[in-house]
């Protein structure tokens, strides 16, 4: 196990100062970018994250598919959000924004260079607990993106742009990072201030993310798992989130305003919008609008997601119907 570490900390070693430090020197850019070495480390564990999805949730979906489909298609393009934003996306913004701004609020409240966090500050008995602090952390975590998905749903011009996430007919191990940019930066920018809030160190955060995003990409994952009658209501199995995003039905609606939890269904039970015990069913929307981004291109979908939402804030200003249906009429996904 011993060479194991050291490898890792060759590895992350090599890759701080033979890639990123340079890298961003030359771009003028390596004071703002926190340490290069906590950078590294992050890269390397979404490498992990990739290949977990790649070698064990994929090979899954083969083995034990909840829909079997005839090609795979439409879930490529999920692909590429994924390594975008696991390679891209999430790290900028991490050690690009979330940092600089963590410790320019540390100084401000006068906590730079010590031993606590603005939590442990507040409620000192977690001081001595560093494993209960990051539990409360990721509930905090979770349950403030649980409040964000339901906004997504709830505000037409925010359900403009989460509805690209809905559009996909083939809900994979993929899917989970395919969402509009702007979405993802109002995500981000939420979910980043309550770490900033709650005093969340950038090395920790980065962790929670990734822990939550990986249960998110196998919930998304096409396959008949089940995690059984009591773990499914404190863990999100992949029939949970399939319930959530299966197509509108006419007939049936009041099942679309349901399991919005990304991790922990406690808040879909606490908040009365759990559903458990119906089969799974085909997963997308029923707006010719929205689900025509099964055929555009990823800069298409991006295109396409920004007229939805002009055209949603447009009808928000002037009060008019909006063209697309309505988040409760268009179906739900994460």
């Amino acid at each position: 196990m011993q060479a194991v570490f050291a490898l890792w900390d060759r590895m992350e070693d090599g890759l701080a100062s033979g890639l990123l430090t340079p890298f961003f020197t030359s771009l003028g850019i390596v004071k703002y970018m926190g340490d290069p070495a906590e950078m590294a480390q992050f890269f390397m564990v979404n490498a992990i994250q990739i290949a977990i999805i790649g070698f064990l949730f994929r090979p899954l979906e083969t083995i034990l598919p909840q829909e079997r489909w005839a090609s795979r298609k439409l879930t490529r393009i999920d692909l590429f959000y994924t390594l975008l934003k696991e390679f891209g996306l999430v790290p900028l913004f991490t050690f690009a924004l979330l940092l600089p701004a963590s410790n320019w609020l540390g100084d401000k409240l006068g906590l730079s260079g010590g031993d606590t966090t603005l939590i442990e500050n507040w409620i000192p008995w977690f001081k001595d607990k560093p494993l209960l602090l990051f539990v409360l952390y990721f509930a905090i975590f979770d349950l403030t993106q649980y409040v964000i998905h339901r906004l997504q749903h709830a505000v037409p011009w925010w359900w403009a742009l989460h509805s690209l996430h809905h559009s996909q007919r083939q809900v994979s191990c993929w899917t989970d990072d395919r969402n509009h940019m702007l979405d993802d930066v109002l995500e981000a920018v939420i979910v980043g201030s309550v770490g900033l809030i709650i005093g969340v160190p950038a090395g920790q955060y980065a962790l929670l993310i990734l822990m939550g995003r990986l249960i998110e990409n196998f919930s998304h994952a096409n396959v008949r798992v089940r995690f059984g009658p009591v773990i499914d209501k404190v863990l999100v199995d992949p029939l949970f989130h399939r319930l959530h995003h299966m197509r509108a039905d006419p007939h049936d609606a009041v099942n679309y305003n349901c399991n919005f939890a990304l991790v922990l269904p406690l808040w879909d039970i606490l908040f009365r919008t759990a559903l458990y015990g119906e089969a799974p069913r085909p997963c997308g929307v029923d707006d010719p609008d929205i689900d025509a981004d099964n055929e555009r291109s990823w800069l298409g979908q991006q295109i396409a997601g920004f007229q939805r939402f002009f055209r949603a804030l447009r009808s928000s200003f002037l009060r008019e119907p909006p063209r697309s249906l309505s988040p409760d009429a268009a179906g739900r996904s994460e």
